[in-house]
C-alpha cells in the first residue's frame, strides 16, 4: 500500500472512532435537551450555534496552521477537546451545562479539521482527490454509524442518557491512540504532495468564492440532526428507541455515497455535486411532513446530502486553492460555510415552533437556489 493511501487510512481510523464518539451523542442531543426541559428553539439555536462556532473558528485554526506550521500539535489538541468534551456530557443535570460542553465539542473540531483537511489535500494529490476525501468520508461515517447502534444498544439494555454518554469513553480514547501513532509515522505530510509552481497566491480566486457562496446556501437550508429528531420525539412518528437507529442508517448511506460522489468528481467534476443537491433537497418535507416510512426515506435522501457535502465539497477546495494555503483556504472555506448553517439553524428552529411547512419550503428553496451557482462555478473551471 502506499505511503499517502496508508496515512489516509490512519486518518480515516481516527475519524472513525472519533465519529462513534461525536456523531453517537448527535443522534441524541435533541432528544437529551428535550429531557433536560429545552425548546424547539433552544434546540434549534444551540444546535446551529454550535455548529457556527465549530466553522467560523477554523479561519483563525486555518489561518494559525499555515503561519507556525504546527499542523499536527493543533489537529492533536483540538480532538483531545473534541472527544473528551462527550463523555462528559454523562454527568450534566441542566440543558445550559450541556449546551456548554456541546459547543466546546464543536470547538475542538473547528480547531482540529482545517489543519487535518490540509494534511489529507497532500495524500490525496496522488490517488485522485474526491476518491481521497471519499475514502477518508466513508470510514468517517462507519464510525457515525456504528456510534448510534452503540447508543440505541445502551437503550435495549435499559441504560439511559448517562450510561450512553459515558460508553462513548472508549472509542475515543481510540481515536487518540491511533492519532499519535500517525503522527510517529508521518511527522511531515506536506512532503506526501508533489511540489507544484503557483506563480499567483495573493487571494483566492473569484471561481473559489463563487463556490463558497453555492455550498453555504446548501448549508443554510440543511436541518440538523438534533432538530429533526426533536420533531421525531415530538410527534411521536419514530420512537425514542428508532432515532439512533435512524441516524445510524443514515451515517452508513453518508459513507457509500462519499466514496460514489468521490469518484465520480474525480471523473465528472462538479456536475455530481449539482446532482446530489437535487437529490438530497427532498429529505425536508419527507422528515417533517411524513410518516415512519417516509422519515425513512428522508433521512436517506438526507444521508446522501451529508456524504455528497463532507467529501466533494471538501474535494473541491483542495483544487481551487494552492498548497502553501490549503488551511486558510480551508478554513475561510468552513467558517463561510459554518455561518450560513448557523442562520439557517436557528431560523428553522424558528419556524419549527411557527409552522413546519414554512419549515420545509425554507428548506428546500435555499438547497435549489445553490444550483445556480454551483452550474457557475462548472462552467468557470472549464
Amino acid at each position: 500500500m502506499k505511503p499517502t493511501t496508508v496515512f489516509i487510512v490512519l486518518l480515516g481510523l481516527v475519524s472513525l472512532f472519533a465519529d462513534m464518539t461525536y456523531e453517537a451523542a448527535r443522534s441524541i442531543t435533541g432528544p437529551f435537551l428535550a429531557f433536560l426541559g429545552a425548546s424547539a428553539t433552544l434546540v434549534g439555536f444551540i444546535a446551529g450555534f454550535g455548529e457556527f462556532i465549530g466553522y467560523a473558528l477554523r479561519l483563525f485554526s486555518g489561518w494559525l496552521a499555515d503561519r507556525t506550521g504546527k499542523y499536527w500539535s493543533i489537529t492533536i489538541g483540538g480532538y483531545l477537546i473534541n472527544l473528551l468534551s462527550v463523555p462528559a456530557l454523562a454527568l450534566v443535570g441542566h440543558w445550559q451545562l450541556a449546551a456548554l460542553l456541546i459547543m466546546a465539542e464543536r470547538i475542538g473540531k473547528a480547531l482540529r479539521t482545517p489543519a487535518r483537511d490540509a494534511m489529507l489535500s497532500h495524500a490525496t494529490a496522488e490517488i485522485g482527490r474526491g476518491w481521497g476525501f471519499g475514502l477518508h468520508e466513508a470510514m468517517d461515517q462507519i464510525g457515525a454509524m456504528l456510534g448510534p447502534l452503540t447508543v440505541a444498544a445502551v437503550f435495549y439494555f435499559h441504560g439511559g442518557y448517562r450510561e450512553a454518554f459515558a460508553a462513548l469513553l472508549v472509542p475515543a480514547l481510540f481515536a487518540i491512540g491511533i492519532l499519535f501513532f500517525a503522527r510517529f509515522l508521518y511527522p511531515s505530510p506536506k512532503e506526501l504532495e508533489v511540489s507544484k509552481i503557483h506563480i499567483e497566491t495573493k487571494g483566492f480566486s473569484k471561481v473559489y468564492w463563487v463556490y463558497l457562496i453555492a455550498v453555504a446556501l446548501n448549508g443554510a437550508g440543511y436541518a440538523d440532526f438534533p432538530l429533526i429528531a426533536y420533531h421525531f420525539k415530538k410527534v411521536e412518528t419514530v420512537s425514542e428507541q428508532w432515532v439512533p437507529v435512524f441516524y445510524a442508517m443514515a451515517m452508513g448511506i453518508d459513507a457509500l455515497a462519499a466514496l460514489i460522489f468521490g469518484y465520480f468528481f474525480d471523473k465528472k467534476g462538479l456536475s455530481i455535486l449539482i446532482f446530489s443537491v437535487i437529490l438530497s433537497s427532498g429529505f425536508a418535507p419527507l422528515c417533517f411532513l411524513g410518516g415512519f416510512y417516509s422519515a425513512l426515506l428522508g433521512m436517506i435522501l438526507w444521508g446522501i446530502g451529508m456524504g455528497a457535502q463532507e467529501s466533494v465539497m471538501r474535494a473541491a477546495v483542495a483544487v481551487l486553492v494552492p498548497k502553501e494555503k490549503r488551511g486558510v483556504g480551508y478554513g475561510v472555506f468552513n467558517t463561510g460555510y459554518g455561518l450560513f448553517w448557523f442562520l439557517g439553524s436557528t431560523v428553522l428552529g424558528l419556524l419549527y415552533d411557527f409552522s413546519v411547512y414554512i419549515l420545509v419550503i425554507f428548506s428546500v428553496i435555499l438547497q435549489i437556489i445553490s444550483i445556480p451557482f454551483l452550474i457557475k462555478v462548472r462552467k468557470m473551471l472549464h
